[in-house]
């Protein structure tokens, strides 16, 4: 790894700068998406087991994230939007750092492996690996499509979720993960028009420094058009129904809507007021994926009732 130059660290470190190693924001949408995954698969689980699966889940996606910032504490160092975080402001070692993702790591795949079943440990052992390996220590560094080729670590919770309950993986499964998949680089995309400074400070290739903000202004479009038929064709699975469509649609037409004021934008416009825009975009995609993931948890719901508002059809 690239040397590290880091603060002084104090041998007295608080408790919350270990949670904030586990990056509990991104954490709570792992754990949001992963147990909608569980709770809309077939059959049934144990509630006790089911809790503890998703807290596994969780202490993976935390483990990820420990990691993650022990690798990457070089550049969160010089990174305005990093540089408080536990290891690059020695707050925490960054010895501790990989030893807490570690520890993290083998607790959570070994114990989700005992709750639920060792198919669902495996893809969480292969998501923590390729978040901070595939990811971190490759992607990120080296290639413009980091974002596009990584968000697949993202995109595995509700697929780890879903195989926890049901034992294997099926076409609803890969739709929730194709959703966060392709939601992921319009998504980061959007973050990085407003963060390139950042960005090009550290080094990192990220498609604003590499390719200019035009260019990336295209791609957020483009992914937003390729993102739309996966939003909405998981409506007719047997997870969807009637009030997912209706959403899919209403929030796949406003992210478009969106992307394509951006897409319009001038640099110059876009610098003079700050960005608002973009930053409006990349707000409203985290409540686009949150209201679509919790519109399949009403479907579901709805179902255990069993209650139908109208025959709704199952193409896949």
């Amino acid at each position: 790894m690239t040397e590290t130059i880091i603060k002084t660290t104090s041998d007295q470190t608080d408790f919350g700068n270990y949670i904030s190693l586990l990056k509990p924001r991104v954490m709570s949408l792992v754990v949001f998406t992963a147990a909608v995954g569980l709770i809309v698969a077939p059959g049934s689980m144990n509630v006790v087991l089911a809790f503890a699966s998703v807290l596994f889940i969780a202490l993976g996606a935390g483990a990820s994230g420990s990691l993650n910032m022990w690798w990457d504490a070089d550049i969160d160092s010089i990174m305005k939007r990093t540089q408080e975080r536990p290891v690059p402001s020695g707050k925490v070692s960054a010895n501790n750092a990989m030893l807490v993702g570690l520890w993290m790591s083998v607790l959570s795949v070994g114990m989700l492996g005992l709750a639920s079943n060792w198919l669902a440990a495996a893809l969480l052992a292969f998501t923590i690996f390729f978040y901070a390996v595939i990811y971190s220590m490759w992607l990120k560094r080296s290639t413009p499509q980091n974002i596009v080729i990584g968000g697949a670590a993202g995109a595995f919770p509700p697929m780890v979720g879903w195989v926890a309950a049901s034992g294997s993986v099926s076409i609803e499964a890969i739709g929730m993960f194709m959703l966060i998949f392709m939601w992921t680089p319009p998504h980061f995309w959007a973050l990085a028009l407003f963060m390139n400074e950042d960005y090009s400070k550290a080094g990192i290739p990220m498609l604003t420094v590499t390719h200019g903000k035009k260019s990336t202004r295209n791609h957020i479009l483009t992914y937003t058009v390729l993102l739309t038929p996966f939003s909405i064709g998981l409506a007719f699975t047997s997870i969807g129904g009637p009030i997912y469509f209706t959403l899919s649609i209403i929030l796949s037409l406003m992210f478009l809507l969106g992307s394509l004021k951006l897409f319009r934008r001038n640099e110059k416009i876009a610098t003079e007021d700050n960005y608002t825009d973009e930053r409006k975009l990349f707000k409203f995609s985290l409540f686009y994926l949150f209201l679509l993931f919790t519109a399949l948890l009403i479907e579901a719901l709805m179902r255990s009732l069993d209650i139908s508002l109208i025959a709704w059809p199952q193409v896949f």
